[in-house]
């Protein structure tokens, strides 16, 4: 009887190991297929977008694309129809791209930040409670809000100040576009630097504090380097968001592929041209429309260094901090 039981309990055993053993599998399995969407979709996206621009590199010269400092892709899109050589220089375009992003995150950067330590070092709970899903709330607004307030608001005042003191300002500008674009990315900064520095280990400041600094000495000698590979990560999501922003700049900055560092001139955008040049009737074996694909991959590869180089710097404060 006791070796009929044992043998019994012994097959259960088996059966359950099995049971488990299948469903670890089964998680395994899901696990990996779930890492394999992202890996996958980003090969796609890299193959279709490169096999598309090289299609377009066997009608324009790579030098060209890459070193042409005039944008004009008007070529006729089908034999019938009449239309210049154009000109597929990507300069104007990385230029205004720039630009527009440079103005954002000088007003992004300090606000967002300097909000991020009040709400993390200063303010009460209660105003914490209150002032960050106030500030978050900014993240949710449409796009296309924003470039309504750019374009009835704060341009007509950029292009008034202008006036008064004796500038002629375009009505539509840079300036306009990035200031509004870095208040939409305050949030960005805001609220995922709060985190980061919330998440600093508070040893480390009453271990600044027990040494005599004062607060403002422990927040920036302490907090904000120990915290600083988070604040590069929000910076880096704040950058990127601001490369591939659309609406305010057709609203507020223009379709104008103007080669200028003047922040009151009209400027476009890759991403803006993106739109453009697959908005109506296309034919994709025209150079004007494939050009959209070169200018999207010429965008990926920059977005891609633009990693590279915050993964390096976190990398080196990480060794700094750890």
């Amino acid at each position: 009887m006791t070796k009929t039981m044992t043998k019994s309990m012994d097959l259960r055993l088996r059966h359950a190991n099995k049971s488990t053993q299948l469903k670890e599998l089964a998680i395994k399995f899901v696990l990996i297929a779930s890492s394999l969407v992202a890996i996958l979709t980003t090969a796609g996206i890299i193959v279709s977008l490169s096999y598309e621009a090289f299609r377009f590199f066997a009608k324009v010269p790579l030098s060209e694309f890459l070193f042409g400092l005039d944008w004009s892709p008007q070529t006729a899109i089908r034999e019938d129809q009449v239309g210049s050589s154009g000109a597929f220089g990507v300069i104007p375009l990385l230029t205004g791209t720039l630009l527009i992003s440079f103005i954002a995150m000088v007003v992004a950067t300090p606000l967002g930040l300097y909000s991020a330590v009040y709400l993390a070092e200063y303010a009460k709970p209660r105003t914490r409670n209150w002032v960050k899903p106030l500030l978050e709330l900014l993240a949710g607004i449409p796009t296309v809000v924003y470039g309504f307030f750019a374009a009835l608001v704060v341009a007509p005042i950029i292009r008034g100040m202008g006036s008064g003191a004796g500038f002629d300002i375009s009505s539509e500008s840079a300036m306009a576009a990035g200031l509004v674009m870095g208040i939409m990315l305050i949030p960005f900064i805001s609220s995922l630097s709060d985190d980061v520095i919330n998440a600093v280990p508070q040893a480390l400041r009453d271990a600044s504090l027990g040494m005599g600094a004062t607060k403002a000495e422990t927040i920036t000698k302490v907090v904000l380097p120990a915290a600083t590979p988070g604040i590069m990560g929000s910076l880096l999501l704040a950058i990127s968001r601001a490369i591939g922003e659309t609406m305010i700049v057709v609203m507020a900055a223009g379709l104008a592929a103007n080669l200028s560092l003047n922040p009151f001139e009209a400027v476009t955008t890759m991403t803006v041209q993106i739109v453009t040049l697959l908005t109506g009737d296309q034919e994709f074996d025209s150079a004007k429309t494939l050009a959209a694909f070169a200018i999207a991959l010429y965008l990926l590869i920059l977005t891609l260094g633009l990693n590279i180089i915050a993964l390096k710097i976190v990398d080196r404060y990480k060794r700094k901090y750890a």
